[in-house]
């Protein structure tokens, strides 16, 4: 009876460190070849006198920033635990993200003032430049893109991807932008497209920064019906009452789980812990679990603090009298 700590540490660690180096490489790879768009995006606009071109270069200058901070959350969330850092580093990634997200809605904003400007006095455009290096910037976007999905990883991960799923938005816009001032020479198509693309990225941004927000609060994931979780631990054979349930993330792919679970005085409290962190495991795909088993009619002993005889000045308490 008793404070019992359940944890499959091994299945989990190997996991999630696996999902992590894997997000590692999709961001660093997704960096290079973000930094390649903004060398050819500068140039492309001192060549060809684009102001939205040298615009959209500092856009992706500020992800390519994102990415490398993604990067290194994702290396402090490797570090492993140690003194107060009990869990280690894990939620900088989650910091990361709510960075990230919040650029992301500033990014959208700024456009929004950009092209409102933009619309009562449109910039000349070389519309050939312009569409040439859009769509080799929309290529490269593309491949970050498809390297980060297939990375997997967290929060962070999409975060980033975020940025650069903006980028090919943008990408896009710039392209339909171009293409009709070479058509037909109406500028104010740029402004027009750049306000649909941010409210695209204003969207993503709000997504990313409340998810992050709701770890941070420790709030359960969307995905976790608490109540069904309690019933299914209230269903383990031997238990009779389960309280203070508190379910959340530590970081993204992290689930922990902690509660008080009463039992029959006939049974066995380390058989029904073991069954409920199998059970979570199986069915919640929790692999932290903090399990306080105790049994019926003797739940007030693990409350009961004795007083024990102390020296005076001991750990700066006074002396007892």
């Amino acid at each position: 009876m008793g404070h019992a700590h359940a944890h499959h540490g091994h299945h989990h660690g190997h996991d999630h460190g696996a999902a992590r180096e894997a997000g590692a490489r999709g961001l660093a790879i997704a960096l290079l070849l973000t930094c390649s768009i903004f060398v050819a995006q500068v140039a492309g606009g001192l060549i060809g006198g684009s102001l939205a071109l040298l615009a959209d270069a500092g856009h992706v200058l500020a992800d390519a920033s994102s990415l490398l901070l993604a990067l290194v959350a994702v290396r402090m969330a490797a570090r492993p635990p140690s003194g107060r850092h009990t869990f280690g580093w894990q939620r900088a990634e989650i910091l990361a993200a709510l960075v990230n997200g919040g650029a992301l809605i500033a990014i959208a904003l700024v456009t929004v003032w950009a092209a409102a400007g933009r619309l009562s006095d449109p910039p000349e455009v070389d519309g050939g430049i312009t569409l040439i290096v859009a769509t080799a910037g929309l290529l490269v976007n593309v491949a970050a893109a498809g390297v980060l999905m297939r990375s997997g990883g967290g929060l962070n991960v999409r975060a980033a991807l975020g940025h650069v799923l903006a980028d090919a938005i943008s990408s896009v816009g710039v392209i339909i932008a171009a293409a009709i001032i070479v058509l037909t020479g109406w500028t104010q198509a740029d402004p027009i497209a750049s306000l649909g693309i941010a409210a695209l990225i204003l969207v993503g941004g709000i997504r990313i920064v409340r998810e992050a927000v709701d770890v941070l609060m420790e709030a359960a994931p969307a995905d976790v019906d608490v109540a069904q979780m309690g019933t299914a631990i209230a269903r383990v054979d031997g238990v009779t009452e389960v309280h203070d349930l508190h379910v959340w993330t530590v970081t993204s792919g992290f689930l922990a789980v902690a509660a008080h679970i009463t039992v029959r005085p006939d049974a066995e409290p380390w058989l029904v812990r073991t069954r409920t962190a199998e059970m979570l495991r199986r069915h919640f795909a929790v692999e932290h679990t903090t399990l306080q088993v105790e049994r019926e009619g003797e739940e007030g002993r693990l409350h009961e603090i004795r007083r024990v005889p102390d020296r005076p000045g001991r750990h700066g308490l006074p002396p007892q009298r």
